[in-house]
């Protein structure tokens, strides 16, 4: 028998819904026959989003996860104690929320360094509150590369039966083309179908989409599929690696859905994004793969403007700590 996985939950922007839609999520009981979560925040603001979201939840203060009861109807925390709640305020921009929310991440990662969790499942920070609180980072990824020392940490979309790699993230569409290699294309395919296997993914079979339409059609509607694209794919078949591509983006993630392929690696951030959002925006979970432990993530923002409301759906957060669970044991199994 498998045994439950420990999944460490940092609360996100004290400020935003993340608090809300955790409780929430807690409040499920099929969360808890999945897993193990126990959540790094504050207690008051925790509260404070129990009596928002008017769940039936007792918060229950440990000081280490061993300490934790794990028990549907209670969320055990670490409280860090490190907002100043008489001056905090819901859906503001606040720099004491940013280095608030950058300590709940860095906790969750030196519990699962320690072995103490076994994934980790982020809620929503703000990069203007951690830009305020002069945090060195812009979001999640950038922070738990700088912590674990991965220059480039592999970003995948799971939603329903479709994943997506990017083979580029934050980068203007011109400057994505520029980075489409087939270098990178090699390397990239070559760690994606590693991080499926990572995952318990057997018999992996991977496609990557077109970037022109109908994928170029031999170079009449441009040449980056000739040049770059396929010999980047021809390379991970000489590897061994079962791949098709590029595959026209308007048909390949599609043929994935429907079970053809395990994977796709999109080009770059809206065309993968487009294809798993408009699959199912609020089941889109982000999973950081190649780190020394697993880390699922909600793909959606702190939504100041109605944080506090209590009315923040938690379908996001409860995937989100579902799919820690099920991938960790796999994960963790595949690393040891």
């Amino acid at each position: 028998m498998i045994q439950k996985a420990a999944i460490a939950i940092p609360m996100g922007d004290p400020a935003g819904i993340g608090p809300e839609i955790t409780v929430k999520a807690l409040n499920q009981q099929d969360v808890y026959e999945a897993g193990k979560p126990f959540v790094i925040g504050q207690t008051d603001i925790l509260q404070k989003a129990v009596d928002a979201t008017e769940v039936n939840l007792k918060i229950n203060e440990i000081a280490d996860p061993e300490e934790a009861d794990y028990k549907f109807g209670q969320v055990d925390v670490i409280n860090l104690n490190n907002v100043d709640t008489p001056s905090w305020k819901y859906g503001e921009v606040q720099a004491q929320c940013g280095w608030a929310s950058y300590e709940y991440i860095t906790k969750a990662v030196e519990l699962a360094q320690d072995k103490k969790a076994d994934v980790i499942a982020t809620t929503p920070i703000n990069k203007e509150s951690l830009r305020q609180a002069e945090v060195p980072h812009i979001g999640h990824t950038e922070i738990l590369a700088d912590m674990t020392d991965i220059n480039d940490p592999l970003t995948m979309f799971e939603v329903r039966n479709l994943r997506i790699f990017f083979l580029t993230r934050h980068l203007s569409l011109k400057g994505a083309i520029d980075q489409m290699t087939s270098e990178r294309v090699h390397d990239y395919l070559k760690r994606c179908d590693n991080a499926l296997k990572r995952i318990g993914v057997e018999n992996r079979k991977m496609a990557v989409a077109g970037l022109n339409p109908h994928s170029g059609e031999n170079g009449l509607f441009g040449m980056e599929e000739v040049d770059e694209i396929t010999p980047g794919i021809e390379k991970a078949k000489q590897d061994g690696l079962d791949v098709e591509g590029p595959v026209p983006a308007d048909s390949v993630f599609h043929q994935a859905l429907q079970g053809k392929y395990d994977a796709v690696l999109s080009l770059y951030h809206d065309q993968g994004h487009i294809a798993a959002k408009m699959t199912d925006f609020e089941r889109t979970i982000s999973i950081t793969n190649d780190l020394p432990f697993l880390r699922t993530s909600v793909d959606h923002g702190t939504a100041f403007d109605i944080a506090g409301e209590g009315i923040a759906s938690s379908v996001s957060m409860e995937e989100c700590i579902k799919l820690a669970a099920k991938y960790a044991p796999h994960f963790k199994s595949a690393v040891t």
